[in-house]
């Protein structure tokens, strides 16, 4: 019985060892533009099979903080838009005035780029079901869809898709947060 204990003791610092030698992933930092350090003498080159043009992008975590975003620019990396959001009240899909504003505009570019193609894109805060949140994310792009056809927008030249509490804007869980997150987003096809 004693060499079983021991082998067992043995087994626990290995398995012990072994995770600490491996640790935590270490973050990366996210730099400003133009704030680049000057390469370190000690760093190794990178090795490249061909020239590199551009160098890549870095590798970083998302921040703790959601950055200032320009209007429709999301931290979950979505797709830019030049259109600001629609915005909702909690647990509605009706278009606001605020919302009418932002849908005159959208319609305006559209009339005049006969050739435009936008998808429309619902999203919700985190409460409730993710199931609920899909159905009222559809429910608000569609209600800013039949908006911009009222406008005189053709309905071929839109799109919709609902992303629920799946792409939250702000990763905040209070209600300011949540004001971002319920949104129409516009994306250029």
């Amino acid at each position: 019985m004693k060499g079983t204990f021991s082998w067992k003791w043995a087994v626990l610092a290995l398995s012990i060892a072994a995770l600490m030698s491996v640790g935590c992933a270490k973050k990366q930092t996210v730099k400003s533009e133009g704030t680049e350090a000057p390469p370190s003498a000690s760093a190794p080159a990178p090795i490249t099979e061909a020239p590199m043009k551009e160098p890549p992008p870095p590798m970083a975590t998302a921040p703790a903080m959601p950055p200032a975003a320009a209007p429709g620019v999301a931290v979950t990396e979505e797709k830019m838009s030049q259109f600001d959001d629609v915005r909702f009240d909690f647990d509605k899909s009706e278009v606001k005035p605020d919302g009418r504003k932002t849908c005159g505009v959208v319609a305006d570019y559209l009339k005049s780029h006969p050739q435009a193609k936008m998808q429309i894109e619902g999203h919700c805060d985190d409460r409730g079901t993710a199931e609920y949140n899909m159905a009222l994310g559809e429910r608000r792009a569609t209600a800013v869809m039949n908006y911009l056809v009222s406008l005189g927008v053709p309905k071929a030249a839109l799109s919709t898709v609902s992303f629920g509490k799946e792409k939250p804007l702000d990763p905040g869980h209070n209600e300011e947060a949540w004001g971002k997150n319920r949104r129409a987003h516009f994306v250029l096809k």
